[in-house]
């Protein structure tokens, strides 16, 4: 069920143990979103737990707190109560463990994906935000927080990883002016900035062999990469690999198909013109219609030939 911002306030005001998560493979906005929100609840007495079904990446080690996030427990052993669990950036369904981890008496979405299947207890969802942290700045101003440093750093680092650093067309007037107050409340956009682009050699490295197998169809509006296992293997982490792409002149969508595991591959697209949200929800996926991924379950070949059809028809309709 959807509810106003105020009611979502009002339900964590009400609460006293509240635990917070986001998906699996967590970002910025997830990351940022969760820890600006568990350190203005504990500011004000809340007990608050942070459980993310994944590893943090390293580029976020300098945000306050961030040492505070936990692993969910393991399946068949005790559930964390909780009156509140707070679900930040997705749905129910792509938080893990964490689903099965936690008992609580609500639950209650936060979110800005159109994907999102609105399946929560009480949801609010605002798709024309740039980010699920812009979402949380104007949630602590209602509740009329208390805005530090630490809250600052978080949330600004939701927005301006959601919004490529304020370069992609999410990048709103509000966004701009959101972003400035929190700057003015303490958030430092040199060093969030130089710790969450920074790479090790050796991944620059990676990243120039794979783009150098970039591939173009549909006469250069779609530029892909494609990894099979062998190629998966070589990277310690693909992160930023499809940004290469975003500025291939005249191409529209950029695409990563990317082995996981055995019989499962990992789709990513990035768009300038065309709603890619909408492919990926064919697949069971979701997104932004600028962003948006999937999961296929099949072949390397039959994946790679599976989604350069379905984007074929999507331009095919512009």
């Amino acid at each position: 069920m959807r509810i106003p911002l105020k009611e979502a306030g009002d339900m964590l005001l009400a609460a006293k143990n509240i635990v917070i998560t986001a998906h699996v493979n967590p970002d910025g906005d997830a990351i940022g979103s969760c820890l600006g929100m568990m350190h203005y609840l504990r500011g004000i007495g809340k007990n608050v737990r942070v459980l993310i079904d994944d590893d943090i990446p390293k580029n976020f080690s300098i945000l306050p707190g961030v040492e505070n996030i936990d692993r969910p427990s393991e399946v068949g052993s005790e559930k964390e109560t909780a009156d509140v669990l707070l679900i930040l950036d997705t749905n129910i369904e792509r938080v893990g463990a964490v689903r099965e981890s936690v008992s609580a008496t609500q639950v209650l979405n936060i979110d800005h994906h159109v994907t999102n299947d609105l399946s929560c207890q009480a949801v609010y969802l605002d798709s024309d935000s740039a980010a699920t942290a812009e979402i949380i700045y104007r949630l602590l101003k209602e509740m009329k927080a208390e805005m530090t440093k630490e809250i600052a750093m978080a949330v600004y680092t939701g927005i301006a990883t959601d919004t490529g650093f304020f370069r992609f067309s999410n990048t709103t007037p509000f966004t701009m002016r959101a972003a400035a107050e929190l700057v003015e409340y303490g958030a430092e956009p040199g060093i969030i900035s130089e710790a969450v682009e920074a790479k090790p050699f050796e991944r620059i490295v990676q990243m120039a062999k794979a783009v150098e197998t970039a591939e173009l169809f549909y006469d250069g509006k779609l530029a892909g990469i494609f990894l099979n296992r062998a190629a998966a293997e070589q990277f310690d982490s693909t992160e930023g690999l499809i940004d290469a792409l975003r500025s291939v002149e005249e191409s529209d969508i950029s695409l990563l198909l990317k082995w996981k595991s055995e019989g499962v591959f990992r789709v990513s697209m990035r768009s300038k013109e065309t709603d890619v949200s909408r492919i990926a929800a064919d697949f069971s996926g979701g997104g932004h219609e600028r962003a948006a991924g999937c999961t296929l379950r099949m072949t390397f070949e039959e994946a790679k030939r599976t989604i350069l059809e379905a984007i074929g028809k999507a331009l095919e309709k512009k």
